[in-house]
C-alpha cells in the first residue's frame, strides 16, 4: 500500500523520469544507429586505416562502462571547451556514441550474413558497388538486423539509468529525490524496477512479434 501512495503522491517525479528515460533511449538509439551505420561501414572498408579506426572506437566503447562514459562526456566538455554541458545532453551524447559501437557490429554482422553470391551476381549484371550496397545488401541486411535494433533499444533503457550520476532527472533520479522526501529507502526503488521491467518487457514482446512476423513472411 505504500507504494502506491508513494506513486500517487510523487506521481510527477515519476513521470518526468519516465519521460526522461524513453527520451534518453530512443534518442540515443536514432543518433547511435545513423553514426553505428558509418563507423559498420568504415570497419567493412577495404581502406585499411579507415577499417583500423573503426575497430579501435568499438572496442573502446565496448570494453569501457557506460557511466565512465557519461562522466567523461559532462566533466570533459568543460575541461577542453570551458562550457558547462547540460546533463541531459552529455548523456545523449554519450548513449548515442556507446550506442553507435554496439549497432555497428550489428550492422556489420547483418551485411555479411548476406551471401557474397548477390554481391558478385550484381556487380556482373553492371552495378556499381555502391549501387549493389545501396540495393541488394542493404535492404535484406535491413530485414536481418531489426529484431536485433530492437533489443539494443531494451538494453538502451536499462542503461540510461546511470544517467542519474550527474544529475539527470530520469527513473532512477526519481527515486533517489522520493527516497529522500519519503524517508523510504526501498519502496521507491520498487517502483522504479517494476516501471523499467514494464518498459523492456513490453518491448520485448514487440520485438518477439516482429521477428514471427519476418520468419513468416519469409
Amino acid at each position: 500500500m505504500k507504494v502506491l501512495e508513494l506513486l500517487f503522491e510523487y506521481r510527477t517525479y515519476y513521470l518526468t523520469g519516465m519521460k526522461i528515460t524513453l527520451l534518453l533511449s530512443f534518442g540515443g538509439l536514432v543518433a547511435g544507429a545513423t553514426l553505428g551505420s558509418i563507423i559498420s561501414l568504415l570497419k567493412l572498408s577495404k581502406f585499411k586505416p579507415l577499417s583500423v579506426i573503426a575497430s579501435i572506437y568499438i572496442e573502446i566503447v565496448r570494453g569501457t562502462p557506460m557511466m565512465v562514459q557519461i562522466a567523461m562526456v559532462y566533466f570533459g566538455s568543460y575541461v577542453l571547451t570551458g562550457i558547462n554541458m547540460d546533463g541531459f545532453m552529455a548523456a545523449l551524447i554519450a548513449v548515442s556514441l556507446n550506442s553507435a559501437a554496439y549497432v555497428a557490429e550489428i550492422i556489420r554482422s547483418g551485411i555479411q550474413s548476406i551471401d557474397k553470391g548477390q554481391t558478385e551476381a550484381s556487380q556482373s549484371l553492371g552495378l556499381t558497388k555502391g549501387q549493389t550496397m545501396r540495393h541488394i545488401i542493404l535492404p535484406q541486411a535491413v530485414k536481418n538486423i531489426l529484431p536485433a535494433l530492437g533489443n539494443e533499444f531494451v538494453t538502451l533503457i536499462k542503461e540510461t539509468s546511470v544517467a542519474s550520476t550527474i544529475g539527470v532527472a530520469d527513473l532512477m533520479y526519481a527515486s533517489k529525490i522520493v527516497q529522500s522526501s519519503s524517508f523510504q529507502p526501498f519502496s521507491p526503488l520498487i517502483i522504479v524496477a517494476v516501471t523499467y521491467f514494464f518498459f523492456t518487457f513490453t518491448l520485448s514482446q514487440l520485438v518477439g512479434v516482429f521477428e514471427r512476423r519476418m520468419a513468416h513472411n519469409d
